[in-house]
């Protein structure tokens, strides 16, 4: 479906129906496909489940400019789009670069939300703390300054058919037999669109300042769900919420990479139901 919103167009993968909406928000370098394993769970769990690919991704609005993709655009979008579902509960799911979008929406209370769920990214502030004081993360961010070079970059990834965005998810993964070629090959494809790379890189550019955004506390529930093995991002990264977030719960996955929902979908599943009949998230 396509769905219209915050001025833009957006592609997205949908389950279940009525008004209660959980929003799934991919990440880098992924798209709307990166929850198929979810969507079929939450709809049982009586959600409509709606993955779009974010601006800048697959079949959604591309707009030009590193502007075009600064927080407070990506914030806007989150907050258009469950208004154009019609929402009444509304729950937050998000991965990556879409949790980035997550923590900040739930840090301005942008929208009202029931209920929160982080997979593989840090709170901000978490994170500022920790990169400036733990050189081995200042190393596996090296990407991030990478990708602040102009062309570069996405040149790179298109070589042999986008053969940087495969490896990508293959380098980093624990259980590579998640990874086989024709999933490889939805993200290729979307990576070959013209424009797409550069959108999707200018998520990197646009958001340097990222880190010293306000932190109130966040109310919303919260549980994060986190891959040992990430590559990138240090498990350190898991610890020091309590100022941060009121009602936290943190599930991690031994021998689970950066890519936990697609790599390790059973076990998040079963965590993501467990947490969601607690704090009673479950419709039916």
């Amino acid at each position: 479906m396509m769905l219209k919103a915050n001025g833009l167009e957006f592609a997205c993968d949908v389950a279940g129906e009525g008004p209660d909406v959980a929003l799934c928000l991919h990440g880098f370098p992924e798209s709307r496909f990166s929850w198929r394993y979810q969507l079929p769970v939450l709809a049982q769990a009586g959600w409509r489940a709606v993955a779009p690919d974010l601006r800048g991704y697959g079949r959604s609005s591309r707009p030009a400019g590193k502007v075009a993709y600064h927080i407070d655009n990506l914030v806007a979008d989150v907050a258009a789009m469950f208004d154009a579902l019609g929402a009444r509960r509304k729950l937050l799911i998000a991965h990556d670069w879409g949790a980035v979008i997550a923590w900040v929406t739930a840090m301005r209370r942008a929208v009202d939300l029931d209920g929160l769920i982080i997979m593989n990214v840090p709170h901000p502030t978490v994170f500022g703390d920790v990169l400036r004081s733990h050189g081995p993360q200042k190393l596996k961010s090296w990407y991030v300054a990478f990708f602040q070079i102009p062309w570069l970059p996405e040149f790179l990834l298109r070589q042999n058919r986008a053969e940087g965005i495969a490896k990508a998810f293959l380098n980093m993964a624990v259980d590579k037999g998640m990874f086989p070629p024709d999933v490889l090959e939805v993200y290729r494809q979307n990576a070959l669109i013209p424009g797409a790379l550069t959108a999707m890189i200018n998520y990197y550019r646009a958001n340097l300042k990222i880190l010293d955004e306000a932190s109130p506390p966040i109310d919303v529930p919260t549980l994060m769900l986190w891959g040992e093995e990430d590559k990138a991002l240090d498990i350190r990264l898991t610890e020091g919420y309590g100022p941060h977030v009121r009602d936290f719960r943190l599930v991690r996955f031994p021998m689970v990479s950066h890519w936990v929902q697609q790599e390790a979908p059973g076990a998040v599943n079963a965590a993501m139901l467990a947490w969601m009949q607690e704090r009673a998230l479950i419709l039916r």
